[in-house]
């Protein structure tokens, strides 16, 4: 579409001079630590040495040897140098170094865009008014280019990803090689470095994938921006409407809508943002390692090799044979109760976007159908998840919840239908997207014994993590409180 109403500008449009050539390029370097990403980079912890064929001594000479290699990469891309943000379970310097490379060039936000952007979300969310009980959530509403995308959105990421890759390192260190461990001792902090700078490469390059083709700050069903902003990205969504029958105009509005949609569950329904994040983080503490590939990978090399022939060190550092994460039971059960949440979430908006709009716009079912469709295919949050940790934010029910939302509201109102998220309690569960009837008839049949002391509950749980997350302790009326929340 070449001529995008709301200001939009198509993504081909605007000359060499209004294009941003990644002021950080120069200063990145990071095309070395790219080289062998993809496939090499998805075993961070590969390097790990063991089996009895291996000489102590010879053991020792290569660790440190190794450590004098790898301190003298300095402070640039890889993050060695102890610069502070390279450090840790993430190199987050290196991701998005990567990422902005991926990235490349991109068009700056033009005034009008950011003009458009208001005027669309202003205009989807007085249409929600009449779908939803929930007020607005909006705040403020920008456009975003790529870039920004990325940085703004970084420090969820960092939340979503440490706890991952901390389990992971203590995973990895719990289980190294006897031999090994003996001779490691300085240099853990070292091999620490290592695997956050390996981490950091396969997160760099699923965001920058990422940050090119959201359209929204929670196009993957995550709340990524800060609190209250509404955000789209008009580079992303001129591409997006070029490969699409319908009108440019009604395509913004509507993408509008569903971010403002977003906005007010995740605004108004306290525990939701906090379970998404809790559920991530339960399946990180899940996560364990299969090392049985190890003494295979490393009964034929010579330590010294590692140093004669570097590609034999990136051959161990690569290597998925030795190193597998392994789904537990409790797991799954997270992986499932996330999917579900999401299937929730994107069920619920869909439904609210498409009563505020069918009648107002005439290509509402189709966009709704296209979206549905993308979700499903899974694309790149779904591959950053999984290719880091294996979870795959995909929400496999959005159908089946969206027609639970539809006959719930049907069946009573929109009351009835938003007051379910009052209290995680009361959110249907798996089992009721493939029975709907049921949930229903307890909804409707006000079968909501113990809510009030639920809410009671929930309340001096979010106000003892808000005390903890400002340093201050909770103001809890004794002991037996604090009891009940932990056998809860």
């Amino acid at each position: 579409m070449s001529d995008l109403p709301f200001g939009f500008s198509p993504s081909g449009d605007g000359d060499d001079n209004n294009r941003d050539k990644n002021r950080d390029d120069k200063g990145s370097g990071a095309s070395g630590g790219a080289s062998g990403g993809g496939e090499s980079a998805q075993n961070p912890f590969g390097f790990a040495l063991g089996g009895e064929s291996l000489d102590p001594a010879a053991l020792g000479q290569v660790f440190s040897q190794l450590g004098s290699m790898l301190s003298g990469m300095g402070s640039g891309t890889f993050g060695f140098g102890g610069q502070g943000k390279g450090s840790g379970p993430v190199n987050y310097d290196l991701a998005s170094n990567l990422a902005r490379q991926q990235i490349g060039n991109f068009t700056p936000v033009l005034e009008r865009e950011t003009n458009a952007v208001t005027d669309a979300v202003r205009l989807a969310d007085v249409w929600l008014d009449d779908a939803t009980t929930l007020p607005s959530g909006v705040s403020k509403s920008v456009a975003w280019t790529p870039v920004q995308w990325l940085e703004e959105t970084m420090p969820t990421w960092k939340r979503l990803c440490d706890p991952v890759a901390q389990q992971l390192s203590r995973t990895w260190e719990q289980n190294l090689p006897p031999e090994a461990a003996q001779f490691a001792g300085p240099m853990m902090g070292m091999l620490t470095q290592m695997s956050g700078m390996a981490f950091g490469t396969q997160l760099g390059q699923g965001l920058g994938q990422l940050a090119k083709e959201v359209l929204t700050s929670t196009d993957i069903g995550l709340p990524l921006a800060p609190e209250g902003e509404a955000v789209l990205l008009p580079e992303a969504i001129a591409a997006f409407a070029e490969g699409l029958e319908q009108p440019a105009q009604e395509i913004v509005v509507f993408l509008a809508a569903r971010e403002a949609a977003h906005l007010r569950l995740f605004t108004h329904v306290p525990w939701l943002r906090q379970r998404l994040f809790a559920t991530v983080e339960e399946y990180a503490r899940g996560i364990t390692v299969d090392f049985s590939g190890i003494t295979d990978l490393t009964a034929n090399i010579d330590p010294a090799q590692l140093f004669s022939d570097p590609s034999k060190l990136e051959e161990l550092m690569s290597s998925s044979a030795s190193f597998e994460p392994t789904t537990t039971p409790e797991q799954k059960a997270a992986l499932s109760r996330l999917e579900t949440l999401l299937a929730l979430v994107e069920g619920w908006v869909e439904q609210v976007v498409s009563q505020a709009l069918s009648d107002r716009i005439p290509s509402t079912a189709a966009l709704t159908e296209t979206m549905r469709r993308r979700r499903a295919s899974g694309g790149p949050a779904e591959q950053t998840f999984a290719t880091l940790v294996g979870l795959e934010l995909r929400p496999r029910k959005v159908r089946e919840a969206s027609a639970l939302w539809r006959q719930l509201a049907e069946a009573s109102d929109i009351n009835n239908r938003d007051g379910v998220w009052a209290h995680p309690d009361l959110m249907p569960d798996a089992d009721d997207l493939d029975n709907p009837a049921g949930f229903i008839d307890r909804v409707i049949g006000g079968d909501v014994g113990g809510i009030d002391e639920a809410i009671a509950e929930l309340e001096r749980t979010l106000a003892e993590e808000a005390a903890k997350d400002s340093g201050d302790e909770p103001e809890s009326g004794s002991g037996d409180d604090k009891k009940d929340d932990g056998n809860a």
